[in-house]
């Protein structure tokens, strides 16, 4: 099934769908360019500095997958294929570093392909995007943990 390509991204925790523990459910995209030696970052309009697009997996959306894939059109512009389950990674932040902006999640990845870059996207305005390679992505990440496992689960060269 062709994945749907929405004008505008999706606002709010309405449809938030949450875990047993009470934690929000999060699905998002290590991106990869064809060869993998390049991941896509974004930046991130709350922290500064670049991210893994990621959001949260609404109500609406019968898997992870379909969430993940949503949130990478929204915040990167890109059209991709799945090509692995990364796995569930928990929340790796300290309980001092969650606020009610930024609860505790659990955190589904997906090791993708992107297959195009729209010159326009919903979050285009809020977000710039940016092919690094795994040593400077690394190096990002370090201060998002749960971000850098994700990548680190990928088999993006390293």
């Amino acid at each position: 099934m062709a994945q749907k390509l929405a004008a505008t991204a999706r606002t709010g925790r309405d449809n938030q769908r949450y875990g047993v523990q009470g934690e929000r459910l999060v699905a998002g995209v290590v991106p990869l360019c064809s060869d993998k030696t390049k991941v896509l970052l974004i930046q991130s309009t709350r922290r500064g500095g670049w991210v893994l697009p990621k959001g949260g997996w609404e109500t609406d959306e019968g898997t992870a997958q379909e969430a993940a894939c949503r949130e990478a059109w929204e915040e990167a512009g890109i059209v991709c294929t799945v090509l692995k389950d990364l796995g569930t990674i928990p929340e790796m932040r300290a309980p001092q570093e969650l606020t009610p902006k930024a609860p505790k999640a659990a955190y589904q990845f997906y090791e993708v392909r992107v297959d195009r870059e729209a010159a326009e996207w919903p979050e285009k305005d809020k977000r710039g995007r940016q092919w690094m390679s795994y040593q400077q992505a690394k190096q990002t990440l370090l201060t998002r943990p749960e971000l850098l496992e994700a990548l680190n689960r990928s088999s993006i060269s390293k």
